[in-house]
């Protein structure tokens, strides 16, 4: 899939030496590589901005009586301009008027996305904690915008992973690599983070699910995840945190401990459904859906 058509982005950078596994500069070097990303997405976006403004141009010609707007031409001439000078459109500070601009004339700009670092140690760094490169990188991600930033080791992971069905195996190693532990459940909370993005379990005696959902939704918004008719007949949600639930349950089924202790709610269409939610849904339908 394109790369301009993705909300976020990770930047893995390389940081470790293996002179089994060759780089296409011959040495490593990840602030080197960091730049010349950067440059490539921007020359990239450069090519995009110029063709919107060309597009516009043309558009404007054709049609009797107008032209371009002040704030068009000042946004996009300041855009070509970053993006000439190897700046990623992010950096800029923007008035909500240009990035309505931007949105709307160039909406498929990489050099806008936020971008989380993954850099990739070699498995002996990573659980040592140290590599020379880190502070570097941190530097630079700093001084370009910023961003999120998470060590990792993909050696490490992979070996990690091959030990799942041994837990034995799998404990052993942790050992042996200084009680390192996967870094793979941060990565994940970390693009949904970035992203705004939630998560809801819902729970019965077959199987537990989770529901992903954009942050500042409301409870009918969630039940619609499931079904239409839950959204369209939503009654309540019958909530419970699961920090709740997993600090307070015994092993015992179902939710009575945390209704005994006062952490089970009643909650209405207006709930803004919080990350880890645990719900089950209240609803009726007794007429069908009008035809749109």
């Amino acid at each position: 899939a394109s790369v301009s058509t993705r909300r976020r982005l990770f930047h893995v950078v390389r940081a470790f030496e293996d002179p089994d596994i060759t780089h296409v500069d011959d040495t490593v070097d990840p602030v080197r590589d960091l730049e010349t990303i950067q440059m490539e997405l921007c020359l990239k976006d450069l090519q995009y901005v110029k063709r919107a403004i060309e597009d516009e141009e043309r558009d404007v010609k054709k049609s009797r009586g107008m032209k371009l707007s002040a704030l068009f031409i000042e946004t996009l001439a300041r855009v070509q301009g970053m993006l000439e000078s190897n700046q990623p459109i992010r950096d800029g500070v923007w008035s909500t008027t240009e990035v309505d601009m931007i949105r709307n004339k160039c909406p498929q700009l990489i050099t806008t996305k936020p971008i989380i670092y993954l850099v990739n140690m070699s498995a002996a760094d990573f659980a040592n904690k140290k590599n020379k490169w880190l502070p570097k990188i941190h530097a630079w991600v700093k001084e370009h915008g910023g961003g999120s930033m998470i060590p990792l080791s993909v050696d490490w992971e992979a070996n990690y992973f091959k030990a799942k069905d041994d837990k034995d195996a799998q404990a052993a190693f942790v050992d042996a690599h200084a009680g390192a532990t996967s870094v793979l459940p941060k990565v994940v909370q970390t693009g949904y983070s970035n992203l705004d993005l939630v998560h809801y379990f819902t729970a019965g005696e077959k199987e537990v699910r989770c529901w992903t959902l954009q942050r500042g939704q409301c409870a009918p918004a969630a039940a619609g995840l499931i079904h239409s008719d839950f959204e369209r007949g939503f009654i309540k949600a019958e909530v419970v945190a699961y920090a709740d639930f997993k600090s307070l349950n015994t092993g015992s089924k179902g939710l009575s401990e945390a209704k005994a202790a006062g952490k089970f709610r009643i909650e209405g269409k207006t709930y803004i459904v919080q990350d880890g939610d645990i719900i089950h849904f209240q609803f009726n339908v007794t007429a069908p859906a009008k035809k749109k």
